[in-house]
């Protein structure tokens, strides 16, 4: 798939960006990965609650081969066929597979770190001077 396809297809659901990868493209919109456009396919964003749409269109997930293994990537599932002669549907899909991707980038997001008190910044200090003080006894 080339680059004017690709825009031309998501016309319905919007500006996408596309960017270079591996051999195809990945895409996104609103700064969020929600397709992967490969040789092999047009791939969205699934999650628990995309999963079962896809499954009732006979659509499988992502899959690879590796020398020893094929790897299958349950968080990409190939788009339905049909939706290529139906734009406004294939958008629907696309904010569908959109809004996968940004309830997955909520789920990885890292817990804040607590700041630390004053008296276990005064103690790690401590420590740190009494190892110190003890490399230097040593040498």
């Amino acid at each position: 798939m080339d680059r004017e396809f690709l825009i031309d297809l998501f016309a319905d659901f919007g500006p996408v960006t596309l960017r270079r990868m591996f051999s195809g493209y990945g895409i996104s919109a609103d700064g969020t990965n929600f397709a992967l456009a490969l040789r092999a396919g047009l791939y969205f964003r699934a999650d628990d609650e995309t999963i079962p749409q896809f499954e009732a269109e006979g659509s499988k997930p992502f899959q690879y081969q590796t020398r020893s293994k094929t790897v299958i990537v349950n968080s990409y599932w190939e788009l339905p066929a049909r939706l290529f002669d139906d734009s406004g549907e294939l958008a629907v899909w696309a904010r569908s597979a959109l809004v996968a991707a940004q309830r997955a980038t909520l789920r990885k997001r890292p817990k804040a770190r607590k700041a630390k008190t004053p008296a276990k910044k005064a103690a790690e200090k401590k420590t740190a001077r009494k190892k110190a003080a003890a490399k230097r006894s040593s040498s």
